[in-house]
């Protein structure tokens, strides 16, 4: 069709303005280990650590899970450090099943019971206790750390009620109220109904035990409640209501009367633990191996698939590479974390007590970019309790990663007195020499340091890879990181489309810009970018290729500063 009018007449064109530009992937950390609260398995994400709380509970030091205090103090520490988003998933040892009520009793009539409820955490404990206090793995209906339901104000007439759900070991008389939801139906059709209110929704993994698996999700409804979900409903009556909207008299019979009830057992929560419970003291006596099992590998293989979830730290506080049980679960990450492409792995290799050589030795037997290790271990303020307790470094590394890049860009060093202070650590395990420094250098081990006036500083940006390139330090990883990150979802927008110039211009339109803001932002020394008829011969055409030929050179860092101090005598030429 012609572009401009020759007779008199209307001619329609269009100017697309509405292309959507790829964004960069937002900085953000994933986090798997055992908490207080939550659904175990079920990755969440958490932009606050207010909403951790609220989401996962508050830390413990003793009691349930091993190491549980590191996961709430790791999320602590992320977000006290400028961090967006966190991506927590909540393993716990046993068995994986909610704790159910008894069905709910309805008023005398012949219908019956009328609904069941069941917890979101798994078993029924909703906070801290102590291995003494259970009873078949389960914690007494009556303690402060359970919670129980209760109908209240039944109305017969406008065929609704009440639920509310309330602390374990509250009374009557003094009722601690977690949650309500007033004037709720038990009509499948009303707005009102009360798996619509509450929720019904739960998730299964899916191939647990394997290397991949899945959540499935079941039910009609979202849930509202952060403790319980409607599991059923068992009252069966085809009308509820007249054409009036009174309730029937089959109804009627069937209205949850007055009551309170608990929770019936469930185990998956509560683990007894061997070895000492005193951190301070004695925290190398600890039987680290309590709370690792298969979920460990089922949370580290469900977020392997980039496409369901993003992020680009991981880290797992508790698992030490020294220990067998845990390197197997660590190996695993890394290989997930290498095939996905698009994150690095902050971990630990010995637990506390250990010496320079050991750390050596064990960092000498991994070989891997996307890795990074760190000690020794720190001495932190528990975020709850106040306790001074030690922990591994990669509880509050992840932290420095994110103050990177909310003060600089994710190519520059997360390391140095810049940007490396941790000012929550009170102390480090051990004050290394700069012997003991150089040593964990050359080992590929990243040194945190402590230097008077200026506090306890990560000094050391080292991967784990073996071969001296680029890409043995977390700087140039993460700026790989990012530009692949931008430019693989640039490339999306193209795949399936026409294989010619105008692709390839496309492609070249966003991809330069890009690099070229990095350069100005001192990620790129230089770049280029090559997608023509050069790299897309009439064969990589034929066989539906597309390729584009992408050349970098990062940026380095000033890791080692000599300064040559010159004394010339009087009268002496200076240096040109």
């Amino acid at each position: 069709m012609a572009e401009t009018l020759i007779s008199p007449g209307v001619l329609s064109r269009e100017n697309d303005q509405s292309q959507i530009t790829a964004r960069p992937i937002q900085a953000g950390a994933a986090l798997i280990g055992p908490t207080v609260l939550g659904r175990v398995g079920i990755p969440t994400l958490v932009t606050t650590y207010s909403q951790y709380l609220a989401t996962f509970g508050s830390t413990f030091l003793s009691g349930s899970d091993e190491y549980s205090f590191l996961t709430s103090d790791a999320a602590f520490n992320y977000f006290q450090n400028a961090g967006t988003s966190l991506l927590v998933t909540r393993v716990a040892s046993g068995s994986f099943t909610p704790a159910t009520s008894s069905l709910v009793a309805a008023q005398t009539g012949s219908l019956g019971n009328a609904f069941t409820l069941e917890t979101l955490g798994q078993g029924i404990v909703m906070n801290n206790t102590l291995p003494a206090e259970t009873v078949g793995g389960v914690l007494p209906s009556g303690s402060s750390d359970n919670i129980r339901w209760e109908i209240t104000n039944p109305n017969i007439s406008r065929g609704v009620f009440s639920l509310i759900i309330r602390q374990g070991n509250d009374t009557n008389n003094a009722k601690s109220v977690v949650e309500s939801f007033t004037n709720v139906s038990l009509d499948p059709k009303a707005s009102n109904y009360i798996a619509r209110i509450v929720g019904d929704t739960t998730t299964n993994l899916i191939g647990a035990g394997t290397s991949d698996p899945y959540l499935q999700e079941s039910g009609s409804f979202p849930n509202a409640s952060r403790y319980v979900r409607v599991k059923s409903v068992t009252l069966k009556t085809p009308d509820y209501f007249n054409n009036n909207g009174v309730a029937n008299n089959a109804y009627t019979s069937s209205i949850p009367v007055a009551q309170t009830g608990s929770f019936g057992a469930a185990t998956g929560d509560i683990v007894t633990i061997n070895g000492v419970q005193n951190f301070n003291e004695n925290i190398n006596n600890i039987n680290t191996q309590g709370v690792i099992g298969s979920n460990y590998t089922d949370a580290i293989n469900l977020l392997a698939n980039k496409d369901d979830y993003q992020y680009n730290i991981i880290s797992t506080p508790g698992l030490i590479y020294a220990n067998a049980t845990h390197k197997t679960q660590l190996d695993t990450l890394i290989s997930n974390t290498e095939n996905r492409g698009d994150a690095i792995v902050v971990m630990d290799l010995e637990n506390y007590g250990s010496t320079v050589t050991a750390i050596g030795a064990k960092a000498a037997t991994l070989d891997t970019s996307y890795a990074a290790a760190y000690w020794p271990w720190l001495q932190i303020t528990d975020s709850n309790s106040g306790q001074l307790v030690w922990v591994p470094a990669s509880t509050v590394i992840p932290g420095v990663y994110a103050y990177t890049d909310s003060v600089a860009e994710s190519w520059f060093a997360p390391a140095g007195i810049n940007r490396g202070g941790l000012g929550t650590v009170r102390q480090a395990e051990r004050k290394l020499t700069q012997a003991n420094r150089d040593s964990l250098y050359i080992d590929k081990v990243n040194p945190i340091a402590s230097f008077p006036g200026k506090g306890i500083v990560v000094f050391g940006q080292k991967t784990l890879q073996t071969q001296a390139s680029a890409l043995d330090r977390v700087n140039v990883r993460r700026l790989l990181i990012t530009l692949k990150g931008f430019i693989s979802q640039i490339s999306d927008n193209l795949v399936f489309e026409q294989n010619s110039a105008a692709t390839r211009n496309t492609f070249l339109s966003q991809v330069n810009p890009y690099l070229e803001s990095v350069q100005q932002r001192q990620g790129l020394y230089s770049f280029k970018v090559v997608m023509d008829d050069s790299n897309n011969t009439a064969d990589v055409i034929d066989r539906n290729e597309l390729i584009g030929a992408i050349y970098l050179q990062p940026t380095k860092t000033a890791e080692f500063i000599y300064l040559d101090f010159n004394i010339l005598p009087t009268g002496a030429t200076f240096p040109v």
